[in-house]
């Protein structure tokens, strides 16, 4: 007798319903992607140092799913420490070179205990360089958006990368 009502069962679920009844809606089930919805952004980086495999690992594995409302997508780059959310994107490379122009104490704005040099040269996208960390992380953020996100990447960059004093040489 089990087998029959296996039976039964099965031929009304792979089979359709006996009562012409739609499948039940499932509330809470999770949502698509949304970073699929996003086409894979490019992203150039540098050759990483041997300071860089030891310190952004850490950084990469720690930053949000969502920066600032935005969903982070999909990055093509030649190491795994580039990160991207939203369109136009706020792009992530841990492990940049020293910003061009920087100078020890000139120009620095500090947020939640991380010093950044901001560059606001080019007039599509404002670039960001944490330099008080153990590598150099920088931020590109459009130049339409505010600092929000910048804001909320202060907490895992100080979480994550040890402090270092800056250095005037490089």
């Amino acid at each position: 007798m089990p087998a029959v009502v296996v039976l039964v069962v099965l031929a009304n679920v792979l089979g359709g319903r006996s009562g012409g009844d739609p499948p039940a809606q499932v509330s809470g089930a999770p949502s698509p992607d949304p970073r699929a919805e996003l086409p894979v952004l490019p992203v150039p980086v540098p050759d990483p140092e041997p300071e860089v495999d030891a310190a952004c690992p850490a950084l990469m594995g720690a930053l949000p799913l969502d920066l600032a409302g935005e969903p982070s997508r999909r990055v093509d780059s030649d190491t795994p420490y580039a990160y991207a959310w939203g369109d136009p994107a706020t792009v992530l490379v841990c492990g940049v070179d020293r910003p061009e122009g920087f100078t020890v104490g000139v120009g620095l704005v500090q947020i939640n205990g991380v010093q950044w040099y901001v560059d606001t040269a080019d007039p599509e996208v404002t670039v960001w360089t944490a330099v008080d960390r153990a590598v150099y992380v920088e931020v590109q953020v459009p130049a339409a958006s505010d600092s929000a996100g910048v804001t909320e990447l202060t907490t895992p960059i100080a979480a994550t990368l040890e402090r270092r004093e800056l250095d005037p040489a490089g």
